[in-house]
C-alpha cells in the first residue's frame, strides 16, 4: 500500500478544530476553500483515495450544505466512509456505514483508498486512529483567528504522540502544516 492514512484538520490559531457547537464556519462564515490557495485544496483532495468520517463531523457537514448548498469546499470524489452504530436517516447510497473496531474501519477504507492517502476526518476517529498507531500523516490548515473555545485539536486522554515535521507552506490566509508520526520504536530527537 503506497497511499498514506492521514489526519486532515482546519485549525485555528489557538488550537480548535471547531468552534462552539461543533460549528465549522470559522467564526465569520468563510470556509477553507475561503483560507486556501484552490490549487493547494485541488492537489490534497487529488492525494486522497477515500475518507474515513467520524458521525459527528458528517453531522456538521451535512447541517452546512443544507445551510450553505454552494459551501462544497474539497473537490473529492472518492469513497466516503462512515464510522457509526446508527444508520443514516434517510440512507445516502454515497457512503459505507462502518461499525465495530477502528483498525478494520481503516483497513476497509485504506483498501478502498486505491494506493492513494485515506483521509480521516472527526476529532474521536483520528483520536482512536492515533492512539492505535494507525496514522502515517497529519496534515493542518492553521487559520488566522482566534475561536477561544470549540472543539480541541486531540481528545482528553490521548497519550503523547511524538511527530517529525514535513513541511510549513503559506496558502493563500491560511499555513499548511504537515507531521509524520512517529511509531514507537523510531527515537524522538
Amino acid at each position: 500500500m503506497s497511499g498514506k492514512v492521514v489526519v486532515n484538520r482546519c485549525m485555528s490559531l489557538d488550537g480548535f478544530i471547531a468552534g462552539p457547537g461543533h460549528s465549522m464556519d470559522w467564526g465569520d462564515g468563510r470556509a477553507l476553500a475561503d483560507y486556501v490557495a484552490p490549487d493547494d485544496v485541488a492537489e490534497i483532495a487529488a492525494a486522497t483515495g477515500a475518507m474515513l468520517v467520524g458521525r459527528r463531523t458528517w453531522e456538521v457537514g451535512a447541517r452546512m450544505q443544507t445551510e450553505q448548498p454552494d459551501s462544497g469546499d474539497y473537490p473529492f470524489s472518492g469513497p466516503m466512509f462512515l464510522l457509526t452504530h446508527r444508520p443514516l436517516e434517510p440512507p445516502n447510497p454515497n457512503v459505507t456505514i462502518l461499525t465495530g473496531d477502528i483498525g478494520e474501519a481503516v483497513a476497509t477504507a485504506r483498501d478502498a483508498a486505491g494506493g492513494r492517502n485515506l483521509e480521516i476526518l472527526g476529532a474521536d476517529v483520528a483520536g482512536q486512529c492515533l492512539q492505535r498507531g494507525l496514522v502515517d500523516e497529519i496534515l493542518v490548515y492553521v487559520l488566522p483567528v482566534l475561536l477561544g473555545d470549540g472543539i480541541r485539536f486531540s481528545p482528553p486522554g490521548l497519550t503523547r504522540t511524538a511527530l517529525e515535521p514535513i513541511s510549513s507552506t503559506r496558502s493563500g490566509d491560511a499555513t499548511i502544516l504537515r507531521f509524520g508520526v512517529r511509531t514507537q520504536s523510531e527515537p524522538t530527537v
